[in-house]
């Protein structure tokens, strides 16, 4: 029986995966690293290590500690001063499934990128509560956020749904023992997610198939 969802924020419920690899491309580029789609795809996405490891032997713990930091104050300079669009049709999903269906946000996003992407959409009135990097000791894809999660909702894993886009949230999703839909996006969408509860590329899809989870 399903009664939950815990979704993803970044690239499910807003479009900010590319600005996220485009801040961390410009970050990189003077170091001497060009960070591609695909370095994008198997450092962030689909595991969490990101670029660092490359500058080991050129950077300490500091310096990389101190390019973050920059990295993080750029990204929320561009978030505040751009239009972040939420994916098309999740606000009709949410409405449609928010009387029926408990939910919340769980998402490696830091608060205050959360914060200033969300302050100017309508999405967050549908969930209870969301989950971002400083709630949890442990980031996607260990299942500790999503296991969070279920411990604020307080259903059993088998009646709750994840709702992602990365290999990392799928394996989170997966061991902390959920059903994971993915929603693919421009960065993803070459990707076959084996192990996924179904793989679609638009709301509408997404939503058919939450609805079969209702019905059945």
């Amino acid at each position: 029986m399903l009664r939950a969802i815990l979704w993803d924020n970044d690239g499910v419920l807003v479009d900010t995966e590319r600005l996220f690899y485009e801040a961390n491309r410009e970050l990189f580029r003077p170091l001497g690293l060009e960070l591609s789609e695909q370095h994008f795809f198997d450092w962030y996405l689909a595991d969490n290590c990101g670029a660092w490891h490359l500058l080991e032997p050129q950077l300490s713990m500091g310096d990389m500690d101190a390019w973050r930091s920059e990295r993080n104050r750029r990204y929320a300079a561009t978030l505040a001063s751009e239009h972040i669009p939420a994916i098309e049709g999740v606000g009709a999903v949410l409405a449609s499934l928010s009387p029926r269906l408990r939910m919340g946000v769980v998402t490696s996003s830091n608060r205050d990128h959360f914060e200033i992407i969300h302050q100017r959409l309508d999405l967050l009135p549908h969930f209870e509560f969301v989950l971002t990097h400083e709630s949890y000791a442990n980031s996607k894809p260990s299942p500790e956020p999503y296991l969070l999660g279920l411990e604020r909702l307080g259903v059993p894993a088998a009646d709750c749904l994840v709702v992602e886009d990365s290999p990392r949230g799928l394996q989170a999703a997966k061991a902390a023992g959920m059903r994971c839909i993915i929603l693919r996006n421009a960065l993803t969408r070459g990707h076959d997610f084996p192990g996924a509860w179904r793989v679609v590329d638009t709301m509408p899809e997404l939503l058919a198939e939450i609805e079969l989870l209702i019905a059945a």
